[in-house]
């Protein structure tokens, strides 16, 4: 087995981390990976959204130090939950994460996504203690106007539909907690250091969300059936899901070991310029990696509105985190693919599965969160 590097180990070896969202697709990666390197993982969720799940495919629950089933917006339990963990370090991805969902349940998508926020931050703020916080939005949060060049951290907020609205709602949120609560001109006062990621559309193995493009073509897979896609031609920033997490935890590390403010802000976590290709193309690649299949076009003019274009810049992350995006779209797609198949063809142990390919990742990047920085100083997108 390959061994995590000692900056990794460093980094998150005996830190408390409570997980919000660890039940679903990214959370429970996230958990897997955080307890791989010796985290004491908390997680606090509702039960996993769909069957089968990852969560407990891979049998994280067994590896957690806490496990809480309870909505965000739940304030008394989330405190209490959080109060017992005593984080060093919460990463919140607790979401409603479906876009076309949030055309039919709109009110609730704002309640979870910006309200549920201001609930995980006001339970950090009754903490009263020093903690690194990550908050998890989404690429959607930016007012897309079709531009072909990326979104920056400090475009605009909004978009057309619910969930975009609902993510550019808690990202100010977020901004409104950072100087109301959490500035970082007062962190000897209040010692919380308070950021968030924006990631672009994340795919990989033992995802079943409802509405979403890979799950689609594995089902129709499965059933021998034609994918049916919608906007054949709407381009997406893939990434794997190890990609977003390695940005996030990335991240993470850099507020638990540095004071810095410009660490204090929001980032794109997204892919290199060229992986953002058309849904067509991404499910060409998946049928060839798989070795059969096909499409159809099933797109509709009564369809809800959706982004043609959406594109990150990710240079903030690169210059200032030193991060990299690791697999380009077709290795991300055969790993997602080998996932799938081990699992439908009855992989006795998904878990090892799953960490093989964390494994994977970790040594195609050589990745050491904790490496100094030389920072452009600048101004600070929020």
């Amino acid at each position: 087995m390959h061994k995590p590097t000692n900056n990794l180990c460093d980094a998150f070896a005996g830190k408390s981390v409570f997980v919000t969202g660890h039940t679903g697709f990214k959370g429970s990666w996230l958990c897997l990976w955080l307890a791989r390197l010796g985290a004491k993982v908390t997680g606090y969720a509702l039960e996993p959204p769909t069957q089968p799940n990852h969560f407990e495919v891979a049998k994280v629950r067994e590896l957690l130090d806490g496990h809480h089933l309870a909505d965000i917006r739940d304030a008394d339990e989330l405190q209490a939950a959080m109060r017992a963990a005593e984080p060093d370090l919460v990463l919140h991805l607790a979401a409603q994460s479906v876009v076309r969902e949030s055309y039919a349940i709109p009110r609730e998508t704002f309640e979870v996504n910006a309200i549920g926020t201001a609930s995980v931050l006001d339970a950090v703020r009754a903490l009263d203690r020093p903690c690194s916080v990550v908050c998890v939005t989404s690429d959607k949060c930016y007012e897309n106007v079709e531009q072909v060049w990326g979104y920056r951290e400090d475009d605009a907020m909004g978009e057309h539909d619910p969930y975009g609205g609902s993510k550019g709602a808690a990202e100010l949120v977020i901004r409104s907690y950072r100087h109301s609560f959490f500035p970082p001109g007062r962190l000897a006062e209040h010692g919380v250091k308070l950021a968030s990621a924006r990631a672009g559309n994340v795919i990989g193995g033992g995802d079943w969300t409802s509405d979403a493009l890979i799950v689609d073509i594995v089902k129709a897979l499965a059933a021998d059936e034609p994918v049916r896609i919608r906007r054949p031609g709407a381009y997406r920033p893939w990434q794997h899901v190890l990609q977003a997490l390695s940005g996030y935890m990335t991240l993470a590390a850099r507020l638990m070991t540095s004071d810095e403010p410009i660490y204090q802000s929001g980032w794109n976590i997204g892919p290199a310029a060229g992986s953002e290709l058309p849904v067509k193309d991404i499910v060409e690649l998946f049928l060839r990696e798989w070795g059969d299949g096909s499409w159809i076009d099933v797109s509709h003019h009564d369809d809800p509105h959706e982004a043609g274009i959406l594109r990150l810049a990710i240079d903030k992350a690169i210059w200032q985190l030193n991060w990299r995006p690791g697999w380009d779209v077709k290795e991300t797609l055969r790993h997602t693919v080998r996932w799938y198949r081990e699992f439908y063809n009855g992989h006795p142990c998904i878990r090892d599965v799953s960490l093989q390919q964390i494994e994977a990742y970790d040594a195609s990047i050589g990745w050491s969160p904790t490496r100094p920085v030389d920072l452009f100083v600048g101004k600070v997108p929020a």
